[in-house]
């Protein structure tokens, strides 16, 4: 039986991003309904999702009641809702970051963490299926003890949940180095699209090395890079024993046999495959790296992550399996504004460890 969600902020682009999964998985989620407050883009998404669409949360909770709610406001605007469905008893998925500022965060673990409201949070990046392989590879011990990784693939608090993620990292205190560099380049996609013109506009590089002891971190990142036409994104990771640098992977064996391998995607509907066009999975030479639980459905790489978050929601307020708690969307975006106090000031940053860890 298909998860009930409810969203509210439906009329912004990520909330479309949820409705279009559950149009494309329907067996698995509905969206029964949407809080949407500006009446013109009420209509405008009724209309066009053809879901139920209200003024505000009391007169959603007249006609519907989810499994859970998607919360997708700024951060300044999650915290009343967030206190208010707690003190109903809704679960939510709260969309990064669950707040705007440090008292932000503390306020949310001592009203809602430590009194058990179940919430958890929609960072998607972990569950991309490359960084799935990833991680899976990483599991399987084959690289050693794992001690430095560099992500250019997204902004702070983003790439941040990445960083920890490969490095096994929890609520460890971090030396943070950081400068900025900027240059000219041409300008291109950006959220509301592809370029207009062909210009050359200022862009702004931004890398931070966090220094955890034993571990090291290193953020890389240019604005719009990860919609870019002319800029790639990076991804590599350090063990002992090997590393992957994107989808290659150099091994060195105890036997003293040097492995090296490609992560190749396999999609299905290529050339003369009449399965459908979907990703299947990603492939280490004869072993599955990642399989995607939603094929056939024709979902995008970021849709299928998000896919996840969703159907980790749905686990988690059956059986209380928590999979991107409050604390860990806490600590991601502490570390984020950390890397831009580094960045302002030039100075080293200490990131202690924070008073949801304690």
């Amino acid at each position: 039986m298909a998860v009930k969600i409810s969203i509210i902020g439906g009329a912004g682009f990520r909330a479309q991003y949820f409705l279009r999964i559950a149009e494309a998985l329907p067996e698995r989620f509905q969206i029964i309904s949407m809080v949407i407050r500006d009446l013109s883009k009420r209509i405008t998404m009724q209309e066009k999702w053809r879901v139920p669409a209200y003024h505000s949360l009391e007169e959603l909770l007249k006609y519907d009641q989810p499994d859970f709610i998607v919360l997708c406001v700024s951060g300044s605007q999650s915290l009343d809702y967030l206190f208010k469905l707690a003190e109903i008893g809704i679960p939510v998925l709260v969309e990064t970051p669950p707040a705007p500022d440090m008292q932000g965060l503390e306020l949310l673990h001592d009203k809602l963490t430590l009194t058990g409201a179940r919430v958890q949070v929609a960072e998607q990046y972990q569950f991309h299926p490359v960084q799935v392989a990833r991680l899976a590879l990483i599991r399987s011990g084959k690289l050693g003890v794992v001690t430095e990784t560099t992500v250019s693939i997204s902004h702070l608090y983003h790439a941040v949940s990445l960083i920890r993620r490969m490095l096994g990292i929890t609520f460890e205190e971090v030396k943070i180095k950081a400068m900025r560099f900027e240059s000219r380049w041409v300008n291109g996609p950006t959220r509301n699209g592809p370029p207009e013109e062909d210009r050359m506009i200022p862009m702004q590089r931004d890398m931070a090395w966090l220094d955890f002891g034993e571990k090291l971190g290193i953020y890389d990142f240019t604005k719009d890079q990860h919609r870019s036409w002319v800029r790639s994104n990076h991804l590599s990771i350090r063990g002992e024993r090997g590393e992957i640098f994107d989808n290659r992977i150099l091994i060195q064996q105890e036997n003293m046999v040097p492995l090296q391998m490609d992560m190749k995607r396999v999609n299905r509907g290529e050339y003369e495959n009449t399965e459908g066009y979907f990703l299947q999975g990603i492939l280490c030479g004869e072993q599955w790296l990642y399989q995607n639980p939603f094929a056939p459905a024709r979902l995008y790489d970021d849709e299928i992550a998000i896919a996840s978050c969703l159907t980790k929601m749905a686990n988690y307020i059956n059986d209380g399996s928590e999979f991107y708690s409050l604390s860990e969307a806490s600590q991601d975006h502490y570390l984020g504004m950390m890397i831009e106090k580094a960045l302002i000031t030039g100075e080293t940053v200490i990131a202690s460890r924070p008073y949801w860890a304690k």
